[in-house]
């Protein structure tokens, strides 16, 4: 004689429901009677139930070059299956951070602290031009007065400048930044 399926449930630390089911299935046998003998339970118990799966990564934190905290896939360990393709947890794991980096981008432009690439560029772009300008238009203003103050002929002046602002702003033009 054994114990009832309720305490065996207590025994196992689940509800008498899945002793029940447990029986139900065949995963267990129950004596003659209705109760439960413990130790051949829990035999049988162990040797029909699989172990449970091992727990998903978890995404870590990480820290950018400039400090800053960022979400990083690399912390979601790639657990191969027998196809070779990830679980369908560690998709949705991944997926999940995805949207979190979207919903994260999104809110610091909505902010105004992300800027679009191609209207910086275009801003940049449009400044190095009004600088070239600029420079390009010195000469003509400048070079009458200073060739009054050194007793120089206007035309040469001018041209000496012009000449001097072009070959300046030719080796700065040469200057290639990068934009990644």
């Amino acid at each position: 004689m054994g114990i009832s399926i309720r305490a065996y449930g207590r025994h196992r630390g689940v509800s008498d429901t899945a002793v029940r089911k447990a029986i139900a299935t065949g995963r267990i046998s129950a004596e003659a009677d209705g109760t439960i003998n413990p130790a051949r339970a829990d035999a049988e118990w162990a040797a029909s139930t699989r172990a449970p799966d091992p727990p998903l990564a978890v995404p870590v934190r990480a820290r950018a070059a400039n400090g800053a905290a960022v979400d990083d896939l690399a912390g979601v360990a790639p657990i191969s299956t027998k196809g070779g393709s990830n679980t369908y947890a560690q998709a949705r794991t991944a997926n999940e951070v995805l949207k979190a980096q979207h919903h994260k981008l999104r809110i610091a432009q909505l902010k105004g602290e992300l800027i679009d690439r191609s209207q910086a560029m275009a801003q940049v772009f449009a400044l190095a031009r009004a600088e070239r300008d600029a420079w390009l238009n010195w000469p003509a203003r400048i070079s009458s007065m200073l060739a009054a103050e050194l007793g120089l002929d206007p035309h040469t002046m001018h041209v000496a400048l012009e000449r001097e602002v072009r070959q300046h702003l030719t080796e700065l033009a040469e200057f290639n930044a990068r934009l990644d």
